[in-house]
């Protein structure tokens, strides 16, 4: 009986006992981790579960980064770094390039005792179409890949983040903020960082002085919404055009240390003519939903960082400007970065700065605002 007694216990005090990894995961899928990383950093290619806009489960990618270092007694803190523009099609997943580490500002934090969680969204690295600037769908893959990191032991991440992000990047993370609370009520969103962001569509892709560089965003919005959707492409361009935007947008992934080939180049400058003049707001349903997916300055929570360059020809300085006003009347906290470089650098040039201004808010200064200046 008492061998019998010994055996119950022993049995009870083995599942007591379990550790955390070896509980069912809600989030985390798989976590692989990777070779060749920055010097002080570990990471792990993740694959998690998230849900888009209309409730459908989706298995998604990124990598989650931490410092190599002991696991601390208290959890780590955490940055969701929100990614800029990589392309729409499954090849031009961030966690597939060898090139991420290079290429992601955000993995700078990793070195400030930063859990840096990097969503490739819905689409980039899995067999989905990419909702492009889809606000809803992007911000629910962040929320989940916080989640998913936590249930990685080895990453010690805490419930308290911040998310930042440039370009596309930066749309998510205004979106992430705007979310975060209904979507994911067990994270406590602490700051939100954006270089760069687009944040009204319809005047993001009707006034950057990039001629060239808007055919190709536009060649992505409207292949990623025309098949997710079914939004029909004829108002916008003839048959030919629309097979030159489809094939631009399932061939190319953004090159960032490489020409264009010229078979790409030429299809830029075809949609460029072909969509001149061409206001996509004023063509339904494009104009509802570039709407429905802007950013609304009365939703993003502070404290806010915003980071644009006066000579960004891309994201038009203007617009991020009057958002930046909007958000101010709303008398949210608002702390704005002046810079003069590319629209590309536009994170890494306001990085060490939004680390710091990031790190002020997890140890509880108060947010300094310049909206006076704006």
């Amino acid at each position: 009986m008492r061998h019998l007694l010994a055996a119950v216990l022993l049995s009870m005090l083995s599942v007591l006992s379990v550790p955390a990894a070896a509980q069912p995961s809600r989030y985390l899928i798989s976590a692989s981790p990777m070779t060749g990383t920055p010097p002080g950093t570990q990471a792990w290619r993740v694959q998690y579960w998230t849900m888009n806009g209309s409730g459908q489960r989706l298995a998604v990618t990124g990598i989650v980064a931490a410092p190599m270092e002991a696991i601390p007694p208290r959890p780590r803190r955490v940055i969701a770094w929100t990614h800029g523009a990589w392309g729409v099609a499954e090849e031009c997943a961030p966690s597939l390039s060898p090139s991420f580490f290079e290429y992601s500002a955000g993995m700078d934090a990793v070195r400030s005792g930063y859990v840096v969680v990097a969503p490739d969204y819905i689409g980039l690295g899995s067999p989905t179409m990419h909702p492009f600037l889809v606000g809803p769908d992007t911000a629910n893959s962040v929320l989940d890949a916080v989640r998913a990191a936590r249930e990685i032991p080895g990453a010690a991440a805490g419930s308290r983040f911040a998310v930042w992000g440039e370009s596309q990047g930066g749309h998510a993370a205004l979106w992430t903020a705007t979310a975060a609370q209904a979507y994911a009520p067990d994270l406590t969103l602490v700051a939100t960082a954006a270089a760069a962001p687009p944040t009204d569509l319809g005047a993001n892709l009707r006034e950057g002085s990039d001629k060239n560089a808007r055919a190709l965003l536009l060649s992505f919005a409207l292949h990623s919404w025309s098949t997710l959707y079914g939004f029909s492409l004829d108002p916008i361009a003839n048959r030919t055009n629309q097979g030159i935007i489809r094939r631009l947008s399932e061939n190319n992934c953004v090159a960032f240390n490489k020409k264009p080939k010229l078979g790409t180049i030429l299809g830029i400058l075809t949609i460029a003519r072909a969509t001149k003049g061409k206001d996509i707001e004023k063509i339904e349903p494009f104009g509802s939903f570039e709407r429905a997916n802007s950013v609304d300055p009365a939703r993003v929570p502070g404290p806010l960082l915003i980071a644009q360059s006066s000579r960004d020809t891309i994201v038009a300085p203007s617009v991020t400007r009057k958002f930046a006003k909007a958000v101010c009347r709303r008398g949210t906290a608002l702390r704005w970065i002046d810079m003069t470089g590319d629209h590309g650098a536009s994170a890494r040039d306001s990085a060490q700065e939004t680390i710091g201004w990031i790190t002020a808010r997890f140890d509880g200064s108060p947010p300094p605002s310049d909206c006076r200046r704006l």
